[in-house]
């Protein structure tokens, strides 16, 4: 009979071994910063010419879920915006619809849930859509987010999907030193967070998030492989 029992232990402890190895990768845990509004001016460059504008990120979360909407404003060259909407969970936000609007052209991407699917309105190939799952806007409020859960330190590198409107591609964030920006609204500390280019069409992408603000973004760089760029550095403190 001991025998017996021993047997039906150790096979127990098999099945959930073996669950436990069967089971998908969890999310990291979040806390997506409180309602704000970020102001930005903005350096940047778009088909050869260099502009200064003006930027916005208007964030909003409640129990029943978030909004972004970022615009940056340019002189001759119009405004384009990004908005962002979803809910959110343990993990933090989960994007429900992207869409980025130029020259009052739109095109959005679809995160389905039930279907595990994100669609995109210029018929580009769909995408499986993977846990944690981010959007171009969203990212930069789950960087903040994951910050605020559990600071990383330097080295330490922090990876999700991330869909634009016509893909969706892992990701990975590398978290450097803690820097001293001279910024139009003050000196302000914060920590670098990288996304290097891995193939020749990639967008570069550097985020700087400050402890002392909730580890809001503080500053936004955007680089694009043919040149193009946008540097938003936060205008005035929230």
């Amino acid at each position: 009979m001991r025998s017996a029992r021993l047997f039906l232990a150790g096979l127990a402890s098999a099945l959930l071994a073996s669950a436990v190895l069967a089971a998908p990768p969890q999310a990291p845990r979040s806390n997506p910063p409180p309602s704000t509004q970020l102001q930005y001016d903005v350096l940047g460059r778009a088909s050869g010419f260099d502009y200064s504008a003006k930027g916005v990120l208007d964030w909003r979360l409640s129990p029943q879920g978030y909004e972004a909407r970022m615009e940056i404003s340019m002189p001759l060259l119009g405004s384009r915006v990004q908005t962002s909407k979803g809910s959110t969970g343990p993990e933090g936000l989960r994007p429900e619809r992207f869409a980025d609007q130029r020259k009052n052209k739109e095109k959005a991407a679809q995160f389905e849930r039930e279907a595990q699917r994100i669609r995109f309105s210029n018929n580009a190939p769909e995408a499986e859509l993977m846990p944690g799952a981010q959007d171009r806007l969203s990212l930069f409020m789950q960087l903040a987010g994951l910050m605020r859960a559990q600071p990383r330190q330097e080295g330490e590198v922090i990876g999700f999907q991330v869909a634009g409107t016509g893909d969706a591609e892992p990701w990975r964030f590398e978290v450097g030193p803690l820097e001293t920006l001279a910024l139009p609204a003050g000196n302000i500390e914060a920590r670098r967070l990288l996304r290097a280019p891995r193939k020749d069409r990639d967008t570069k992408v550097e985020v700087w998030l400050a402890p002392s603000l909730g580890h809001l973004p503080v500053r936004l760089r955007v680089t694009q492989p043919d040149g193009d760029m946008a540097d938003q550095r936060l205008a005035r403190r929230p």
